[in-house]
């Protein structure tokens, strides 16, 4: 009951800055990239839950997954960035946070190629939503800023995934599936 407490605080308390991906302010430079995946509950929860999940599946996931979220988030960016619209990509991102969170509270295990087309999947949505937003002016420096961000995002989740495992054990770890799945539910209702 406390961790069911517990898990609709956090998706209250983060529901307000979920949603950052329209009018962000100054998105052409290389800080505001860096910026960027701090900005909003649906990027930090995605890609530490990405991470985790990694943990739970093997060590050829680990290094695979991080490495496909940021080659097909930055896909995503280039196609949005080149003019490729496409609708719901604000759903897809919350359908991601709820569904690494279900994928990390039930410890599934998936294939290390299967997964791979799961993240590259989330994450294209998460690059285009960077990319709508970046001003021409400097998409290179926003790239790298953004780049940068989500990959020490990713390396949080590997290092908390492997830290927890090897401390308190994986009940821990599949709670914060449990409320990553929470906040994604919130945030397709908010």
């Amino acid at each position: 009951m406390r961790l069911a407490l517990i898990c609709i605080a956090l998706a209250e308390a983060l529901i307000v800055p979920a949603h950052a991906h329209t009018g962000v302010g100054s998105v052409s430079s290389f800080s505001s990239g860096v910026a960027h995946p701090f900005s909003g509950a649906d990027h930090l929860i995605a890609m530490t839950m990405v991470g985790l999940w990694s943990v739970f599946t093997d060590r050829r996931a680990v290094l695979v997954w991080p490495a496909t979220f940021v080659a097909a988030m930055l896909g995503g960016f280039a196609a949005a960035s080149w003019g490729l619209q496409i609708a719901f990509v604000e759903q897809a991102i919350c359908w991601s946070v709820v569904l690494l969170g279900v994928l990390v509270a039930f410890r599934v295990r998936a294939p290390v190629a299967l997964g791979a087309v799961i993240v590259g999947l989330f994450a294209f949505f998460h690059g285009h939503a960077h990319g709508t937003e970046a001003t021409t002016a400097n998409l290179i420096l926003y790239a790298a800023g953004f780049t940068l961000a989500t990959s020490a995002l990713l390396a949080v989740g590997v290092g908390a995934g492997f830290y927890a495992r090897s401390s308190v054990g994986t009940l821990l770890l599949r709670a914060a599936g449990g409320c990553a799945a929470a906040v994604g539910l919130s945030l397709l209702g908010g």
